[in-house]
């Protein structure tokens, strides 16, 4: 079992709060300036994740389950050592006590799985409600920036069914983006410990090879 449940769960898709990602709301419909069309991309979960409050509220998340991580990791100890006594001196022991340790340690992993089960639900569910609101307050600093800069399209490359094969890093708001929500939040940045939990924005895929 995984040091930390949910710190898997959140990072199921490769990203921190991934999993809970939710599309952010259409665009309002606005007149597009006149001329060519400016295009850039984000790795919009990572930046929710990279933002200062992001990072801060992802450490006070994982801090609060440690406590119950650590209780799922003391019985999947136990259930290890059972395990390895019962295999050690299984050829000892009568077939009625062989059959009691075997059940022991199966009502034992059962209760694991349960525990487990009760915790990614319930550190899912908040990861989720947490993501969805910051999401949603970063978005519109991602509209207001984009409107700013005059880009008349914004694409997401963090989608799994991501259609962008190459981009110009020039073209990567996602640092922007970051930085503009951390001074309109005032959230300081975290200590480094924290920060180090967030994974870095993923870069655009490389353009394949032509075909000879």
């Amino acid at each position: 079992m995984k040091r930390s449940l949910i710190i898997a769960t959140l990072l199921a898709s490769g990203l921190v709060l991934g999993a809970a990602a939710q599309t952010p709301p259409a665009a309002a419909a606005s007149t597009a300036p006149a001329g060519p069309s400016k295009i850039a991309v984000i790795a919009f979960q990572a930046a929710v994740a990279q933002t200062n409050e992001g990072q801060r509220n992802f450490a006070d998340l994982k801090k609060k389950y440690e406590p119950r991580e650590n209780v799922l990791k003391s019985q999947n100890d136990e259930i290890e050592s059972l395990t390895k006594q019962l295999q050690t001196q299984g050829a000892s022991l009568s077939e009625a006590d062989r059959a009691s340790k075997a059940r022991t340690i199966d009502e034992k992993k059962k209760k694991l799985e349960r525990d487990a089960d009760d915790l990614r639900t319930e550190g899912g569910q908040e990861a989720n409600e947490m993501y969805n609101k910051l999401a949603s307050k970063v978005y519109d600093v991602l509209a207001s920036y984009a409107e700013q800069q005059g880009y008349t399209l914004v694409l997401d490359v963090s989608q799994q069914q991501n259609p962008i094969l190459f981009a110009l890093p020039s073209t990567d708001i996602s640092k922007a983006v970051v930085d503009a929500y951390n001074v309109k939040s005032g959230v300081p940045a975290p200590a480094p410990s924290s920060a180090s939990a967030v994974p870095s924005a993923p870069k655009p895929a490389p353009k394949p090879a032509a075909a000879h």
